[in-house]
């Protein structure tokens, strides 16, 4: 055969002549390639990892910024501590003063707690005890104890009045500060759970010799050799409140003293006739009248009571619904928060998932940034926790020395409390009914509380465990 150019001109059987043009063959030696339109897919993944990038270097930059904050609080928590002076008045320059302690329910300390209000080194105070019920064990402990004391400045009275509108704390408050003469220039406020040191009512007292201070106050300080976990959680949260509390002006109602004429003139009766909490307030009403509210050092009071973390929530619930309505720096620790508790569990998240993709190098570099952090907090409790016994020793305060075991369970309990706060605080944002020693209440607001059901408390009503919080 000819080639395929004569093949065409022949044509079909000769006749007629076709011309056919063939077109060259691409080169064998260059390749065929291909150039693949982006995968949606790829794009999608890569910005993902791309985010939990940036994720990841925000929390742990978040997470040092935030050590290196609390760090600096605790330094000028420790200066105030250190450089703080007892000026202590003469007998005859302390005003006579009313000591309330309202009662619902026996403490687990209760008798070593009334023993101590009623030997204070302090010329001219009267303790007044308001009990909820006659029924209550409360009653009997305290006569109890008066007795055995042969006291002559204490008096002892029910709860008379049940206000639906407020606490029931609140309204012991009220009746029994409605009922002092105008003889008592100061009202200090005490709770059952504060066993006191003998000069504890003349440090409290002193300072308000200053025209500038209105009130003045402690805290409390937990133990974390407790054998429940919930009373290490509430002593590791407890050692960043009280300092929340110094850096803020936040008094404890625990250890309180104010002056009656600034009780007149802050008509603060009336506020805690209608509030749930009767201290969170009082910084901002003190301070529309120009007056502070002086934080006593030697008024860190040791607490040893006991709690499971089921009734630490149910606590925690509570006391973070009255911060909500009364505390005024309120964004400030929502923002605590958030740095405190959901930093780090998103941290640990990302260590899982590097953990289970493989990614060693990231898991490795997100742990030692989490760890680092623990560590650091750590570090600051156990400074902290040393700073107070020094203190409370001072004091003739008795508290337990660290054992290695408590401070490795200290460890352990850091990621614990942080998950057991979240819980709560994330409880307490759609709760509108609040339990307290077997009272309800219902909450729509700082100044709408209303008592939803009330029975006196019983023999029945105690803890099994006698040194348990009520």
């Amino acid at each position: 055969m000819g080639s395929g150019e004569e093949a065409g001109e022949q044509g079909v059987g000769g006749r007629g002549r076709i011309k056919i043009t063939s077109f060259p063959s691409a080169p064998r030696s260059l390749p065929l390639v291909l150039f693949p339109m982006p995968n949606a897919q790829s794009l999608i993944l890569s910005e993902t990892k791309n985010l939990m990038e940036d994720l990841a270097i925000f929390l742990s930059k978040s997470l040092m910024g935030w050590l290196v904050i609390q760090v600096c609080f605790t330094l000028v928590f420790i200066w105030y501590l250190r450089s703080s002076k007892k000026n202590l008045l003469p007998d005859d320059q302390l005003p006579k003063t009313a000591v309330i302690l309202c009662l619902r329910g026996a403490d687990p300390f209760l008798p070593r707690c009334l023993r101590s209000l009623l030997n204070q080194n302090y010329p001219q105070y009267d303790l007044k005890l308001i009990v909820d019920s006659h029924e209550d064990p409360a009653w009997k402990i305290a006569s109890e104890t008066i007795t055995e004391q042969e006291a002559t400045n204490v008096q002892i009275s029910p709860l008379r009045i049940v206000r639906n509108n407020c606490s029931l704390k609140c309204s012991s408050l009220v009746q029994a500060i409605r009922e002092l003469d105008d003889s008592y220039k100061v009202v200090a406020l005490v709770d059952a759970d504060t066993i006191v040191h003998v000069n504890w009512l003349r440090e409290l007292v002193s300072p308000l010799g200053d025209a500038n201070v209105g009130a003045t106050t402690g805290n409390r300080w937990y133990v974390p050799t407790g054998r429940y976990w919930g009373s290490l959680v509430r002593y590791i949260g407890n050692v960043s409140t009280v300092v929340q509390m110094f850096i803020f002006q936040i008094p404890w109602g625990g250890t309180l003293a104010v002056k009656t004429e600034v009780l007149r003139q802050t008509e603060l009766l009336d506020k805690w006739g209608q509030a749930l909490s009767e201290d969170f307030m009082m910084h901002d009403i003190l301070k529309k009248q120009g007056l502070q509210v002086k934080f006593v050092p030697s008024l860190l009071i040791v607490n040893r009571e006991e709690t499971d973390l089921f009734n630490l929530i149910e606590y925690l619930k509570r006391l973070i619904l009255c911060s909500r309505l009364y505390h005024p720096r309120w964004l400030a620790l929502v923002s605590e928060a958030v740095s405190s508790i959901l930093f780090p569990t998103a941290l640990i998240i990302l260590v899982l998932e590097s953990l289970l993709e493989a990614k060693w190098e990231a898991a490795v570099l997100f742990l030692v940034c989490y760890g680092v952090y623990t560590i650091g907090l750590l570090l600051i409790m156990l400074v902290l926790e040393l700073e107070i016994q020094r203190m409370v020793r001072s004091n003739d305060q008795a508290i337990a020395k660290l054992s290695a075991a408590t401070i490795i369970k200290m460890l352990i309990g850091i990621p614990l409390t942080q998950w057991v706060y979240g819980l709560a605080m994330l409880s307490s944002l759609w709760t509108s009914t609040v339990a307290w020693r077997g009272v309800s209440y219902r909450v729509q607001g700082p100044w709408n509380v209303r008592l939803v059901e009330y029975r006196p408390y019983q023999w029945l009503d105690q803890p099994i465990n006698s040194k348990v919080s009520l």
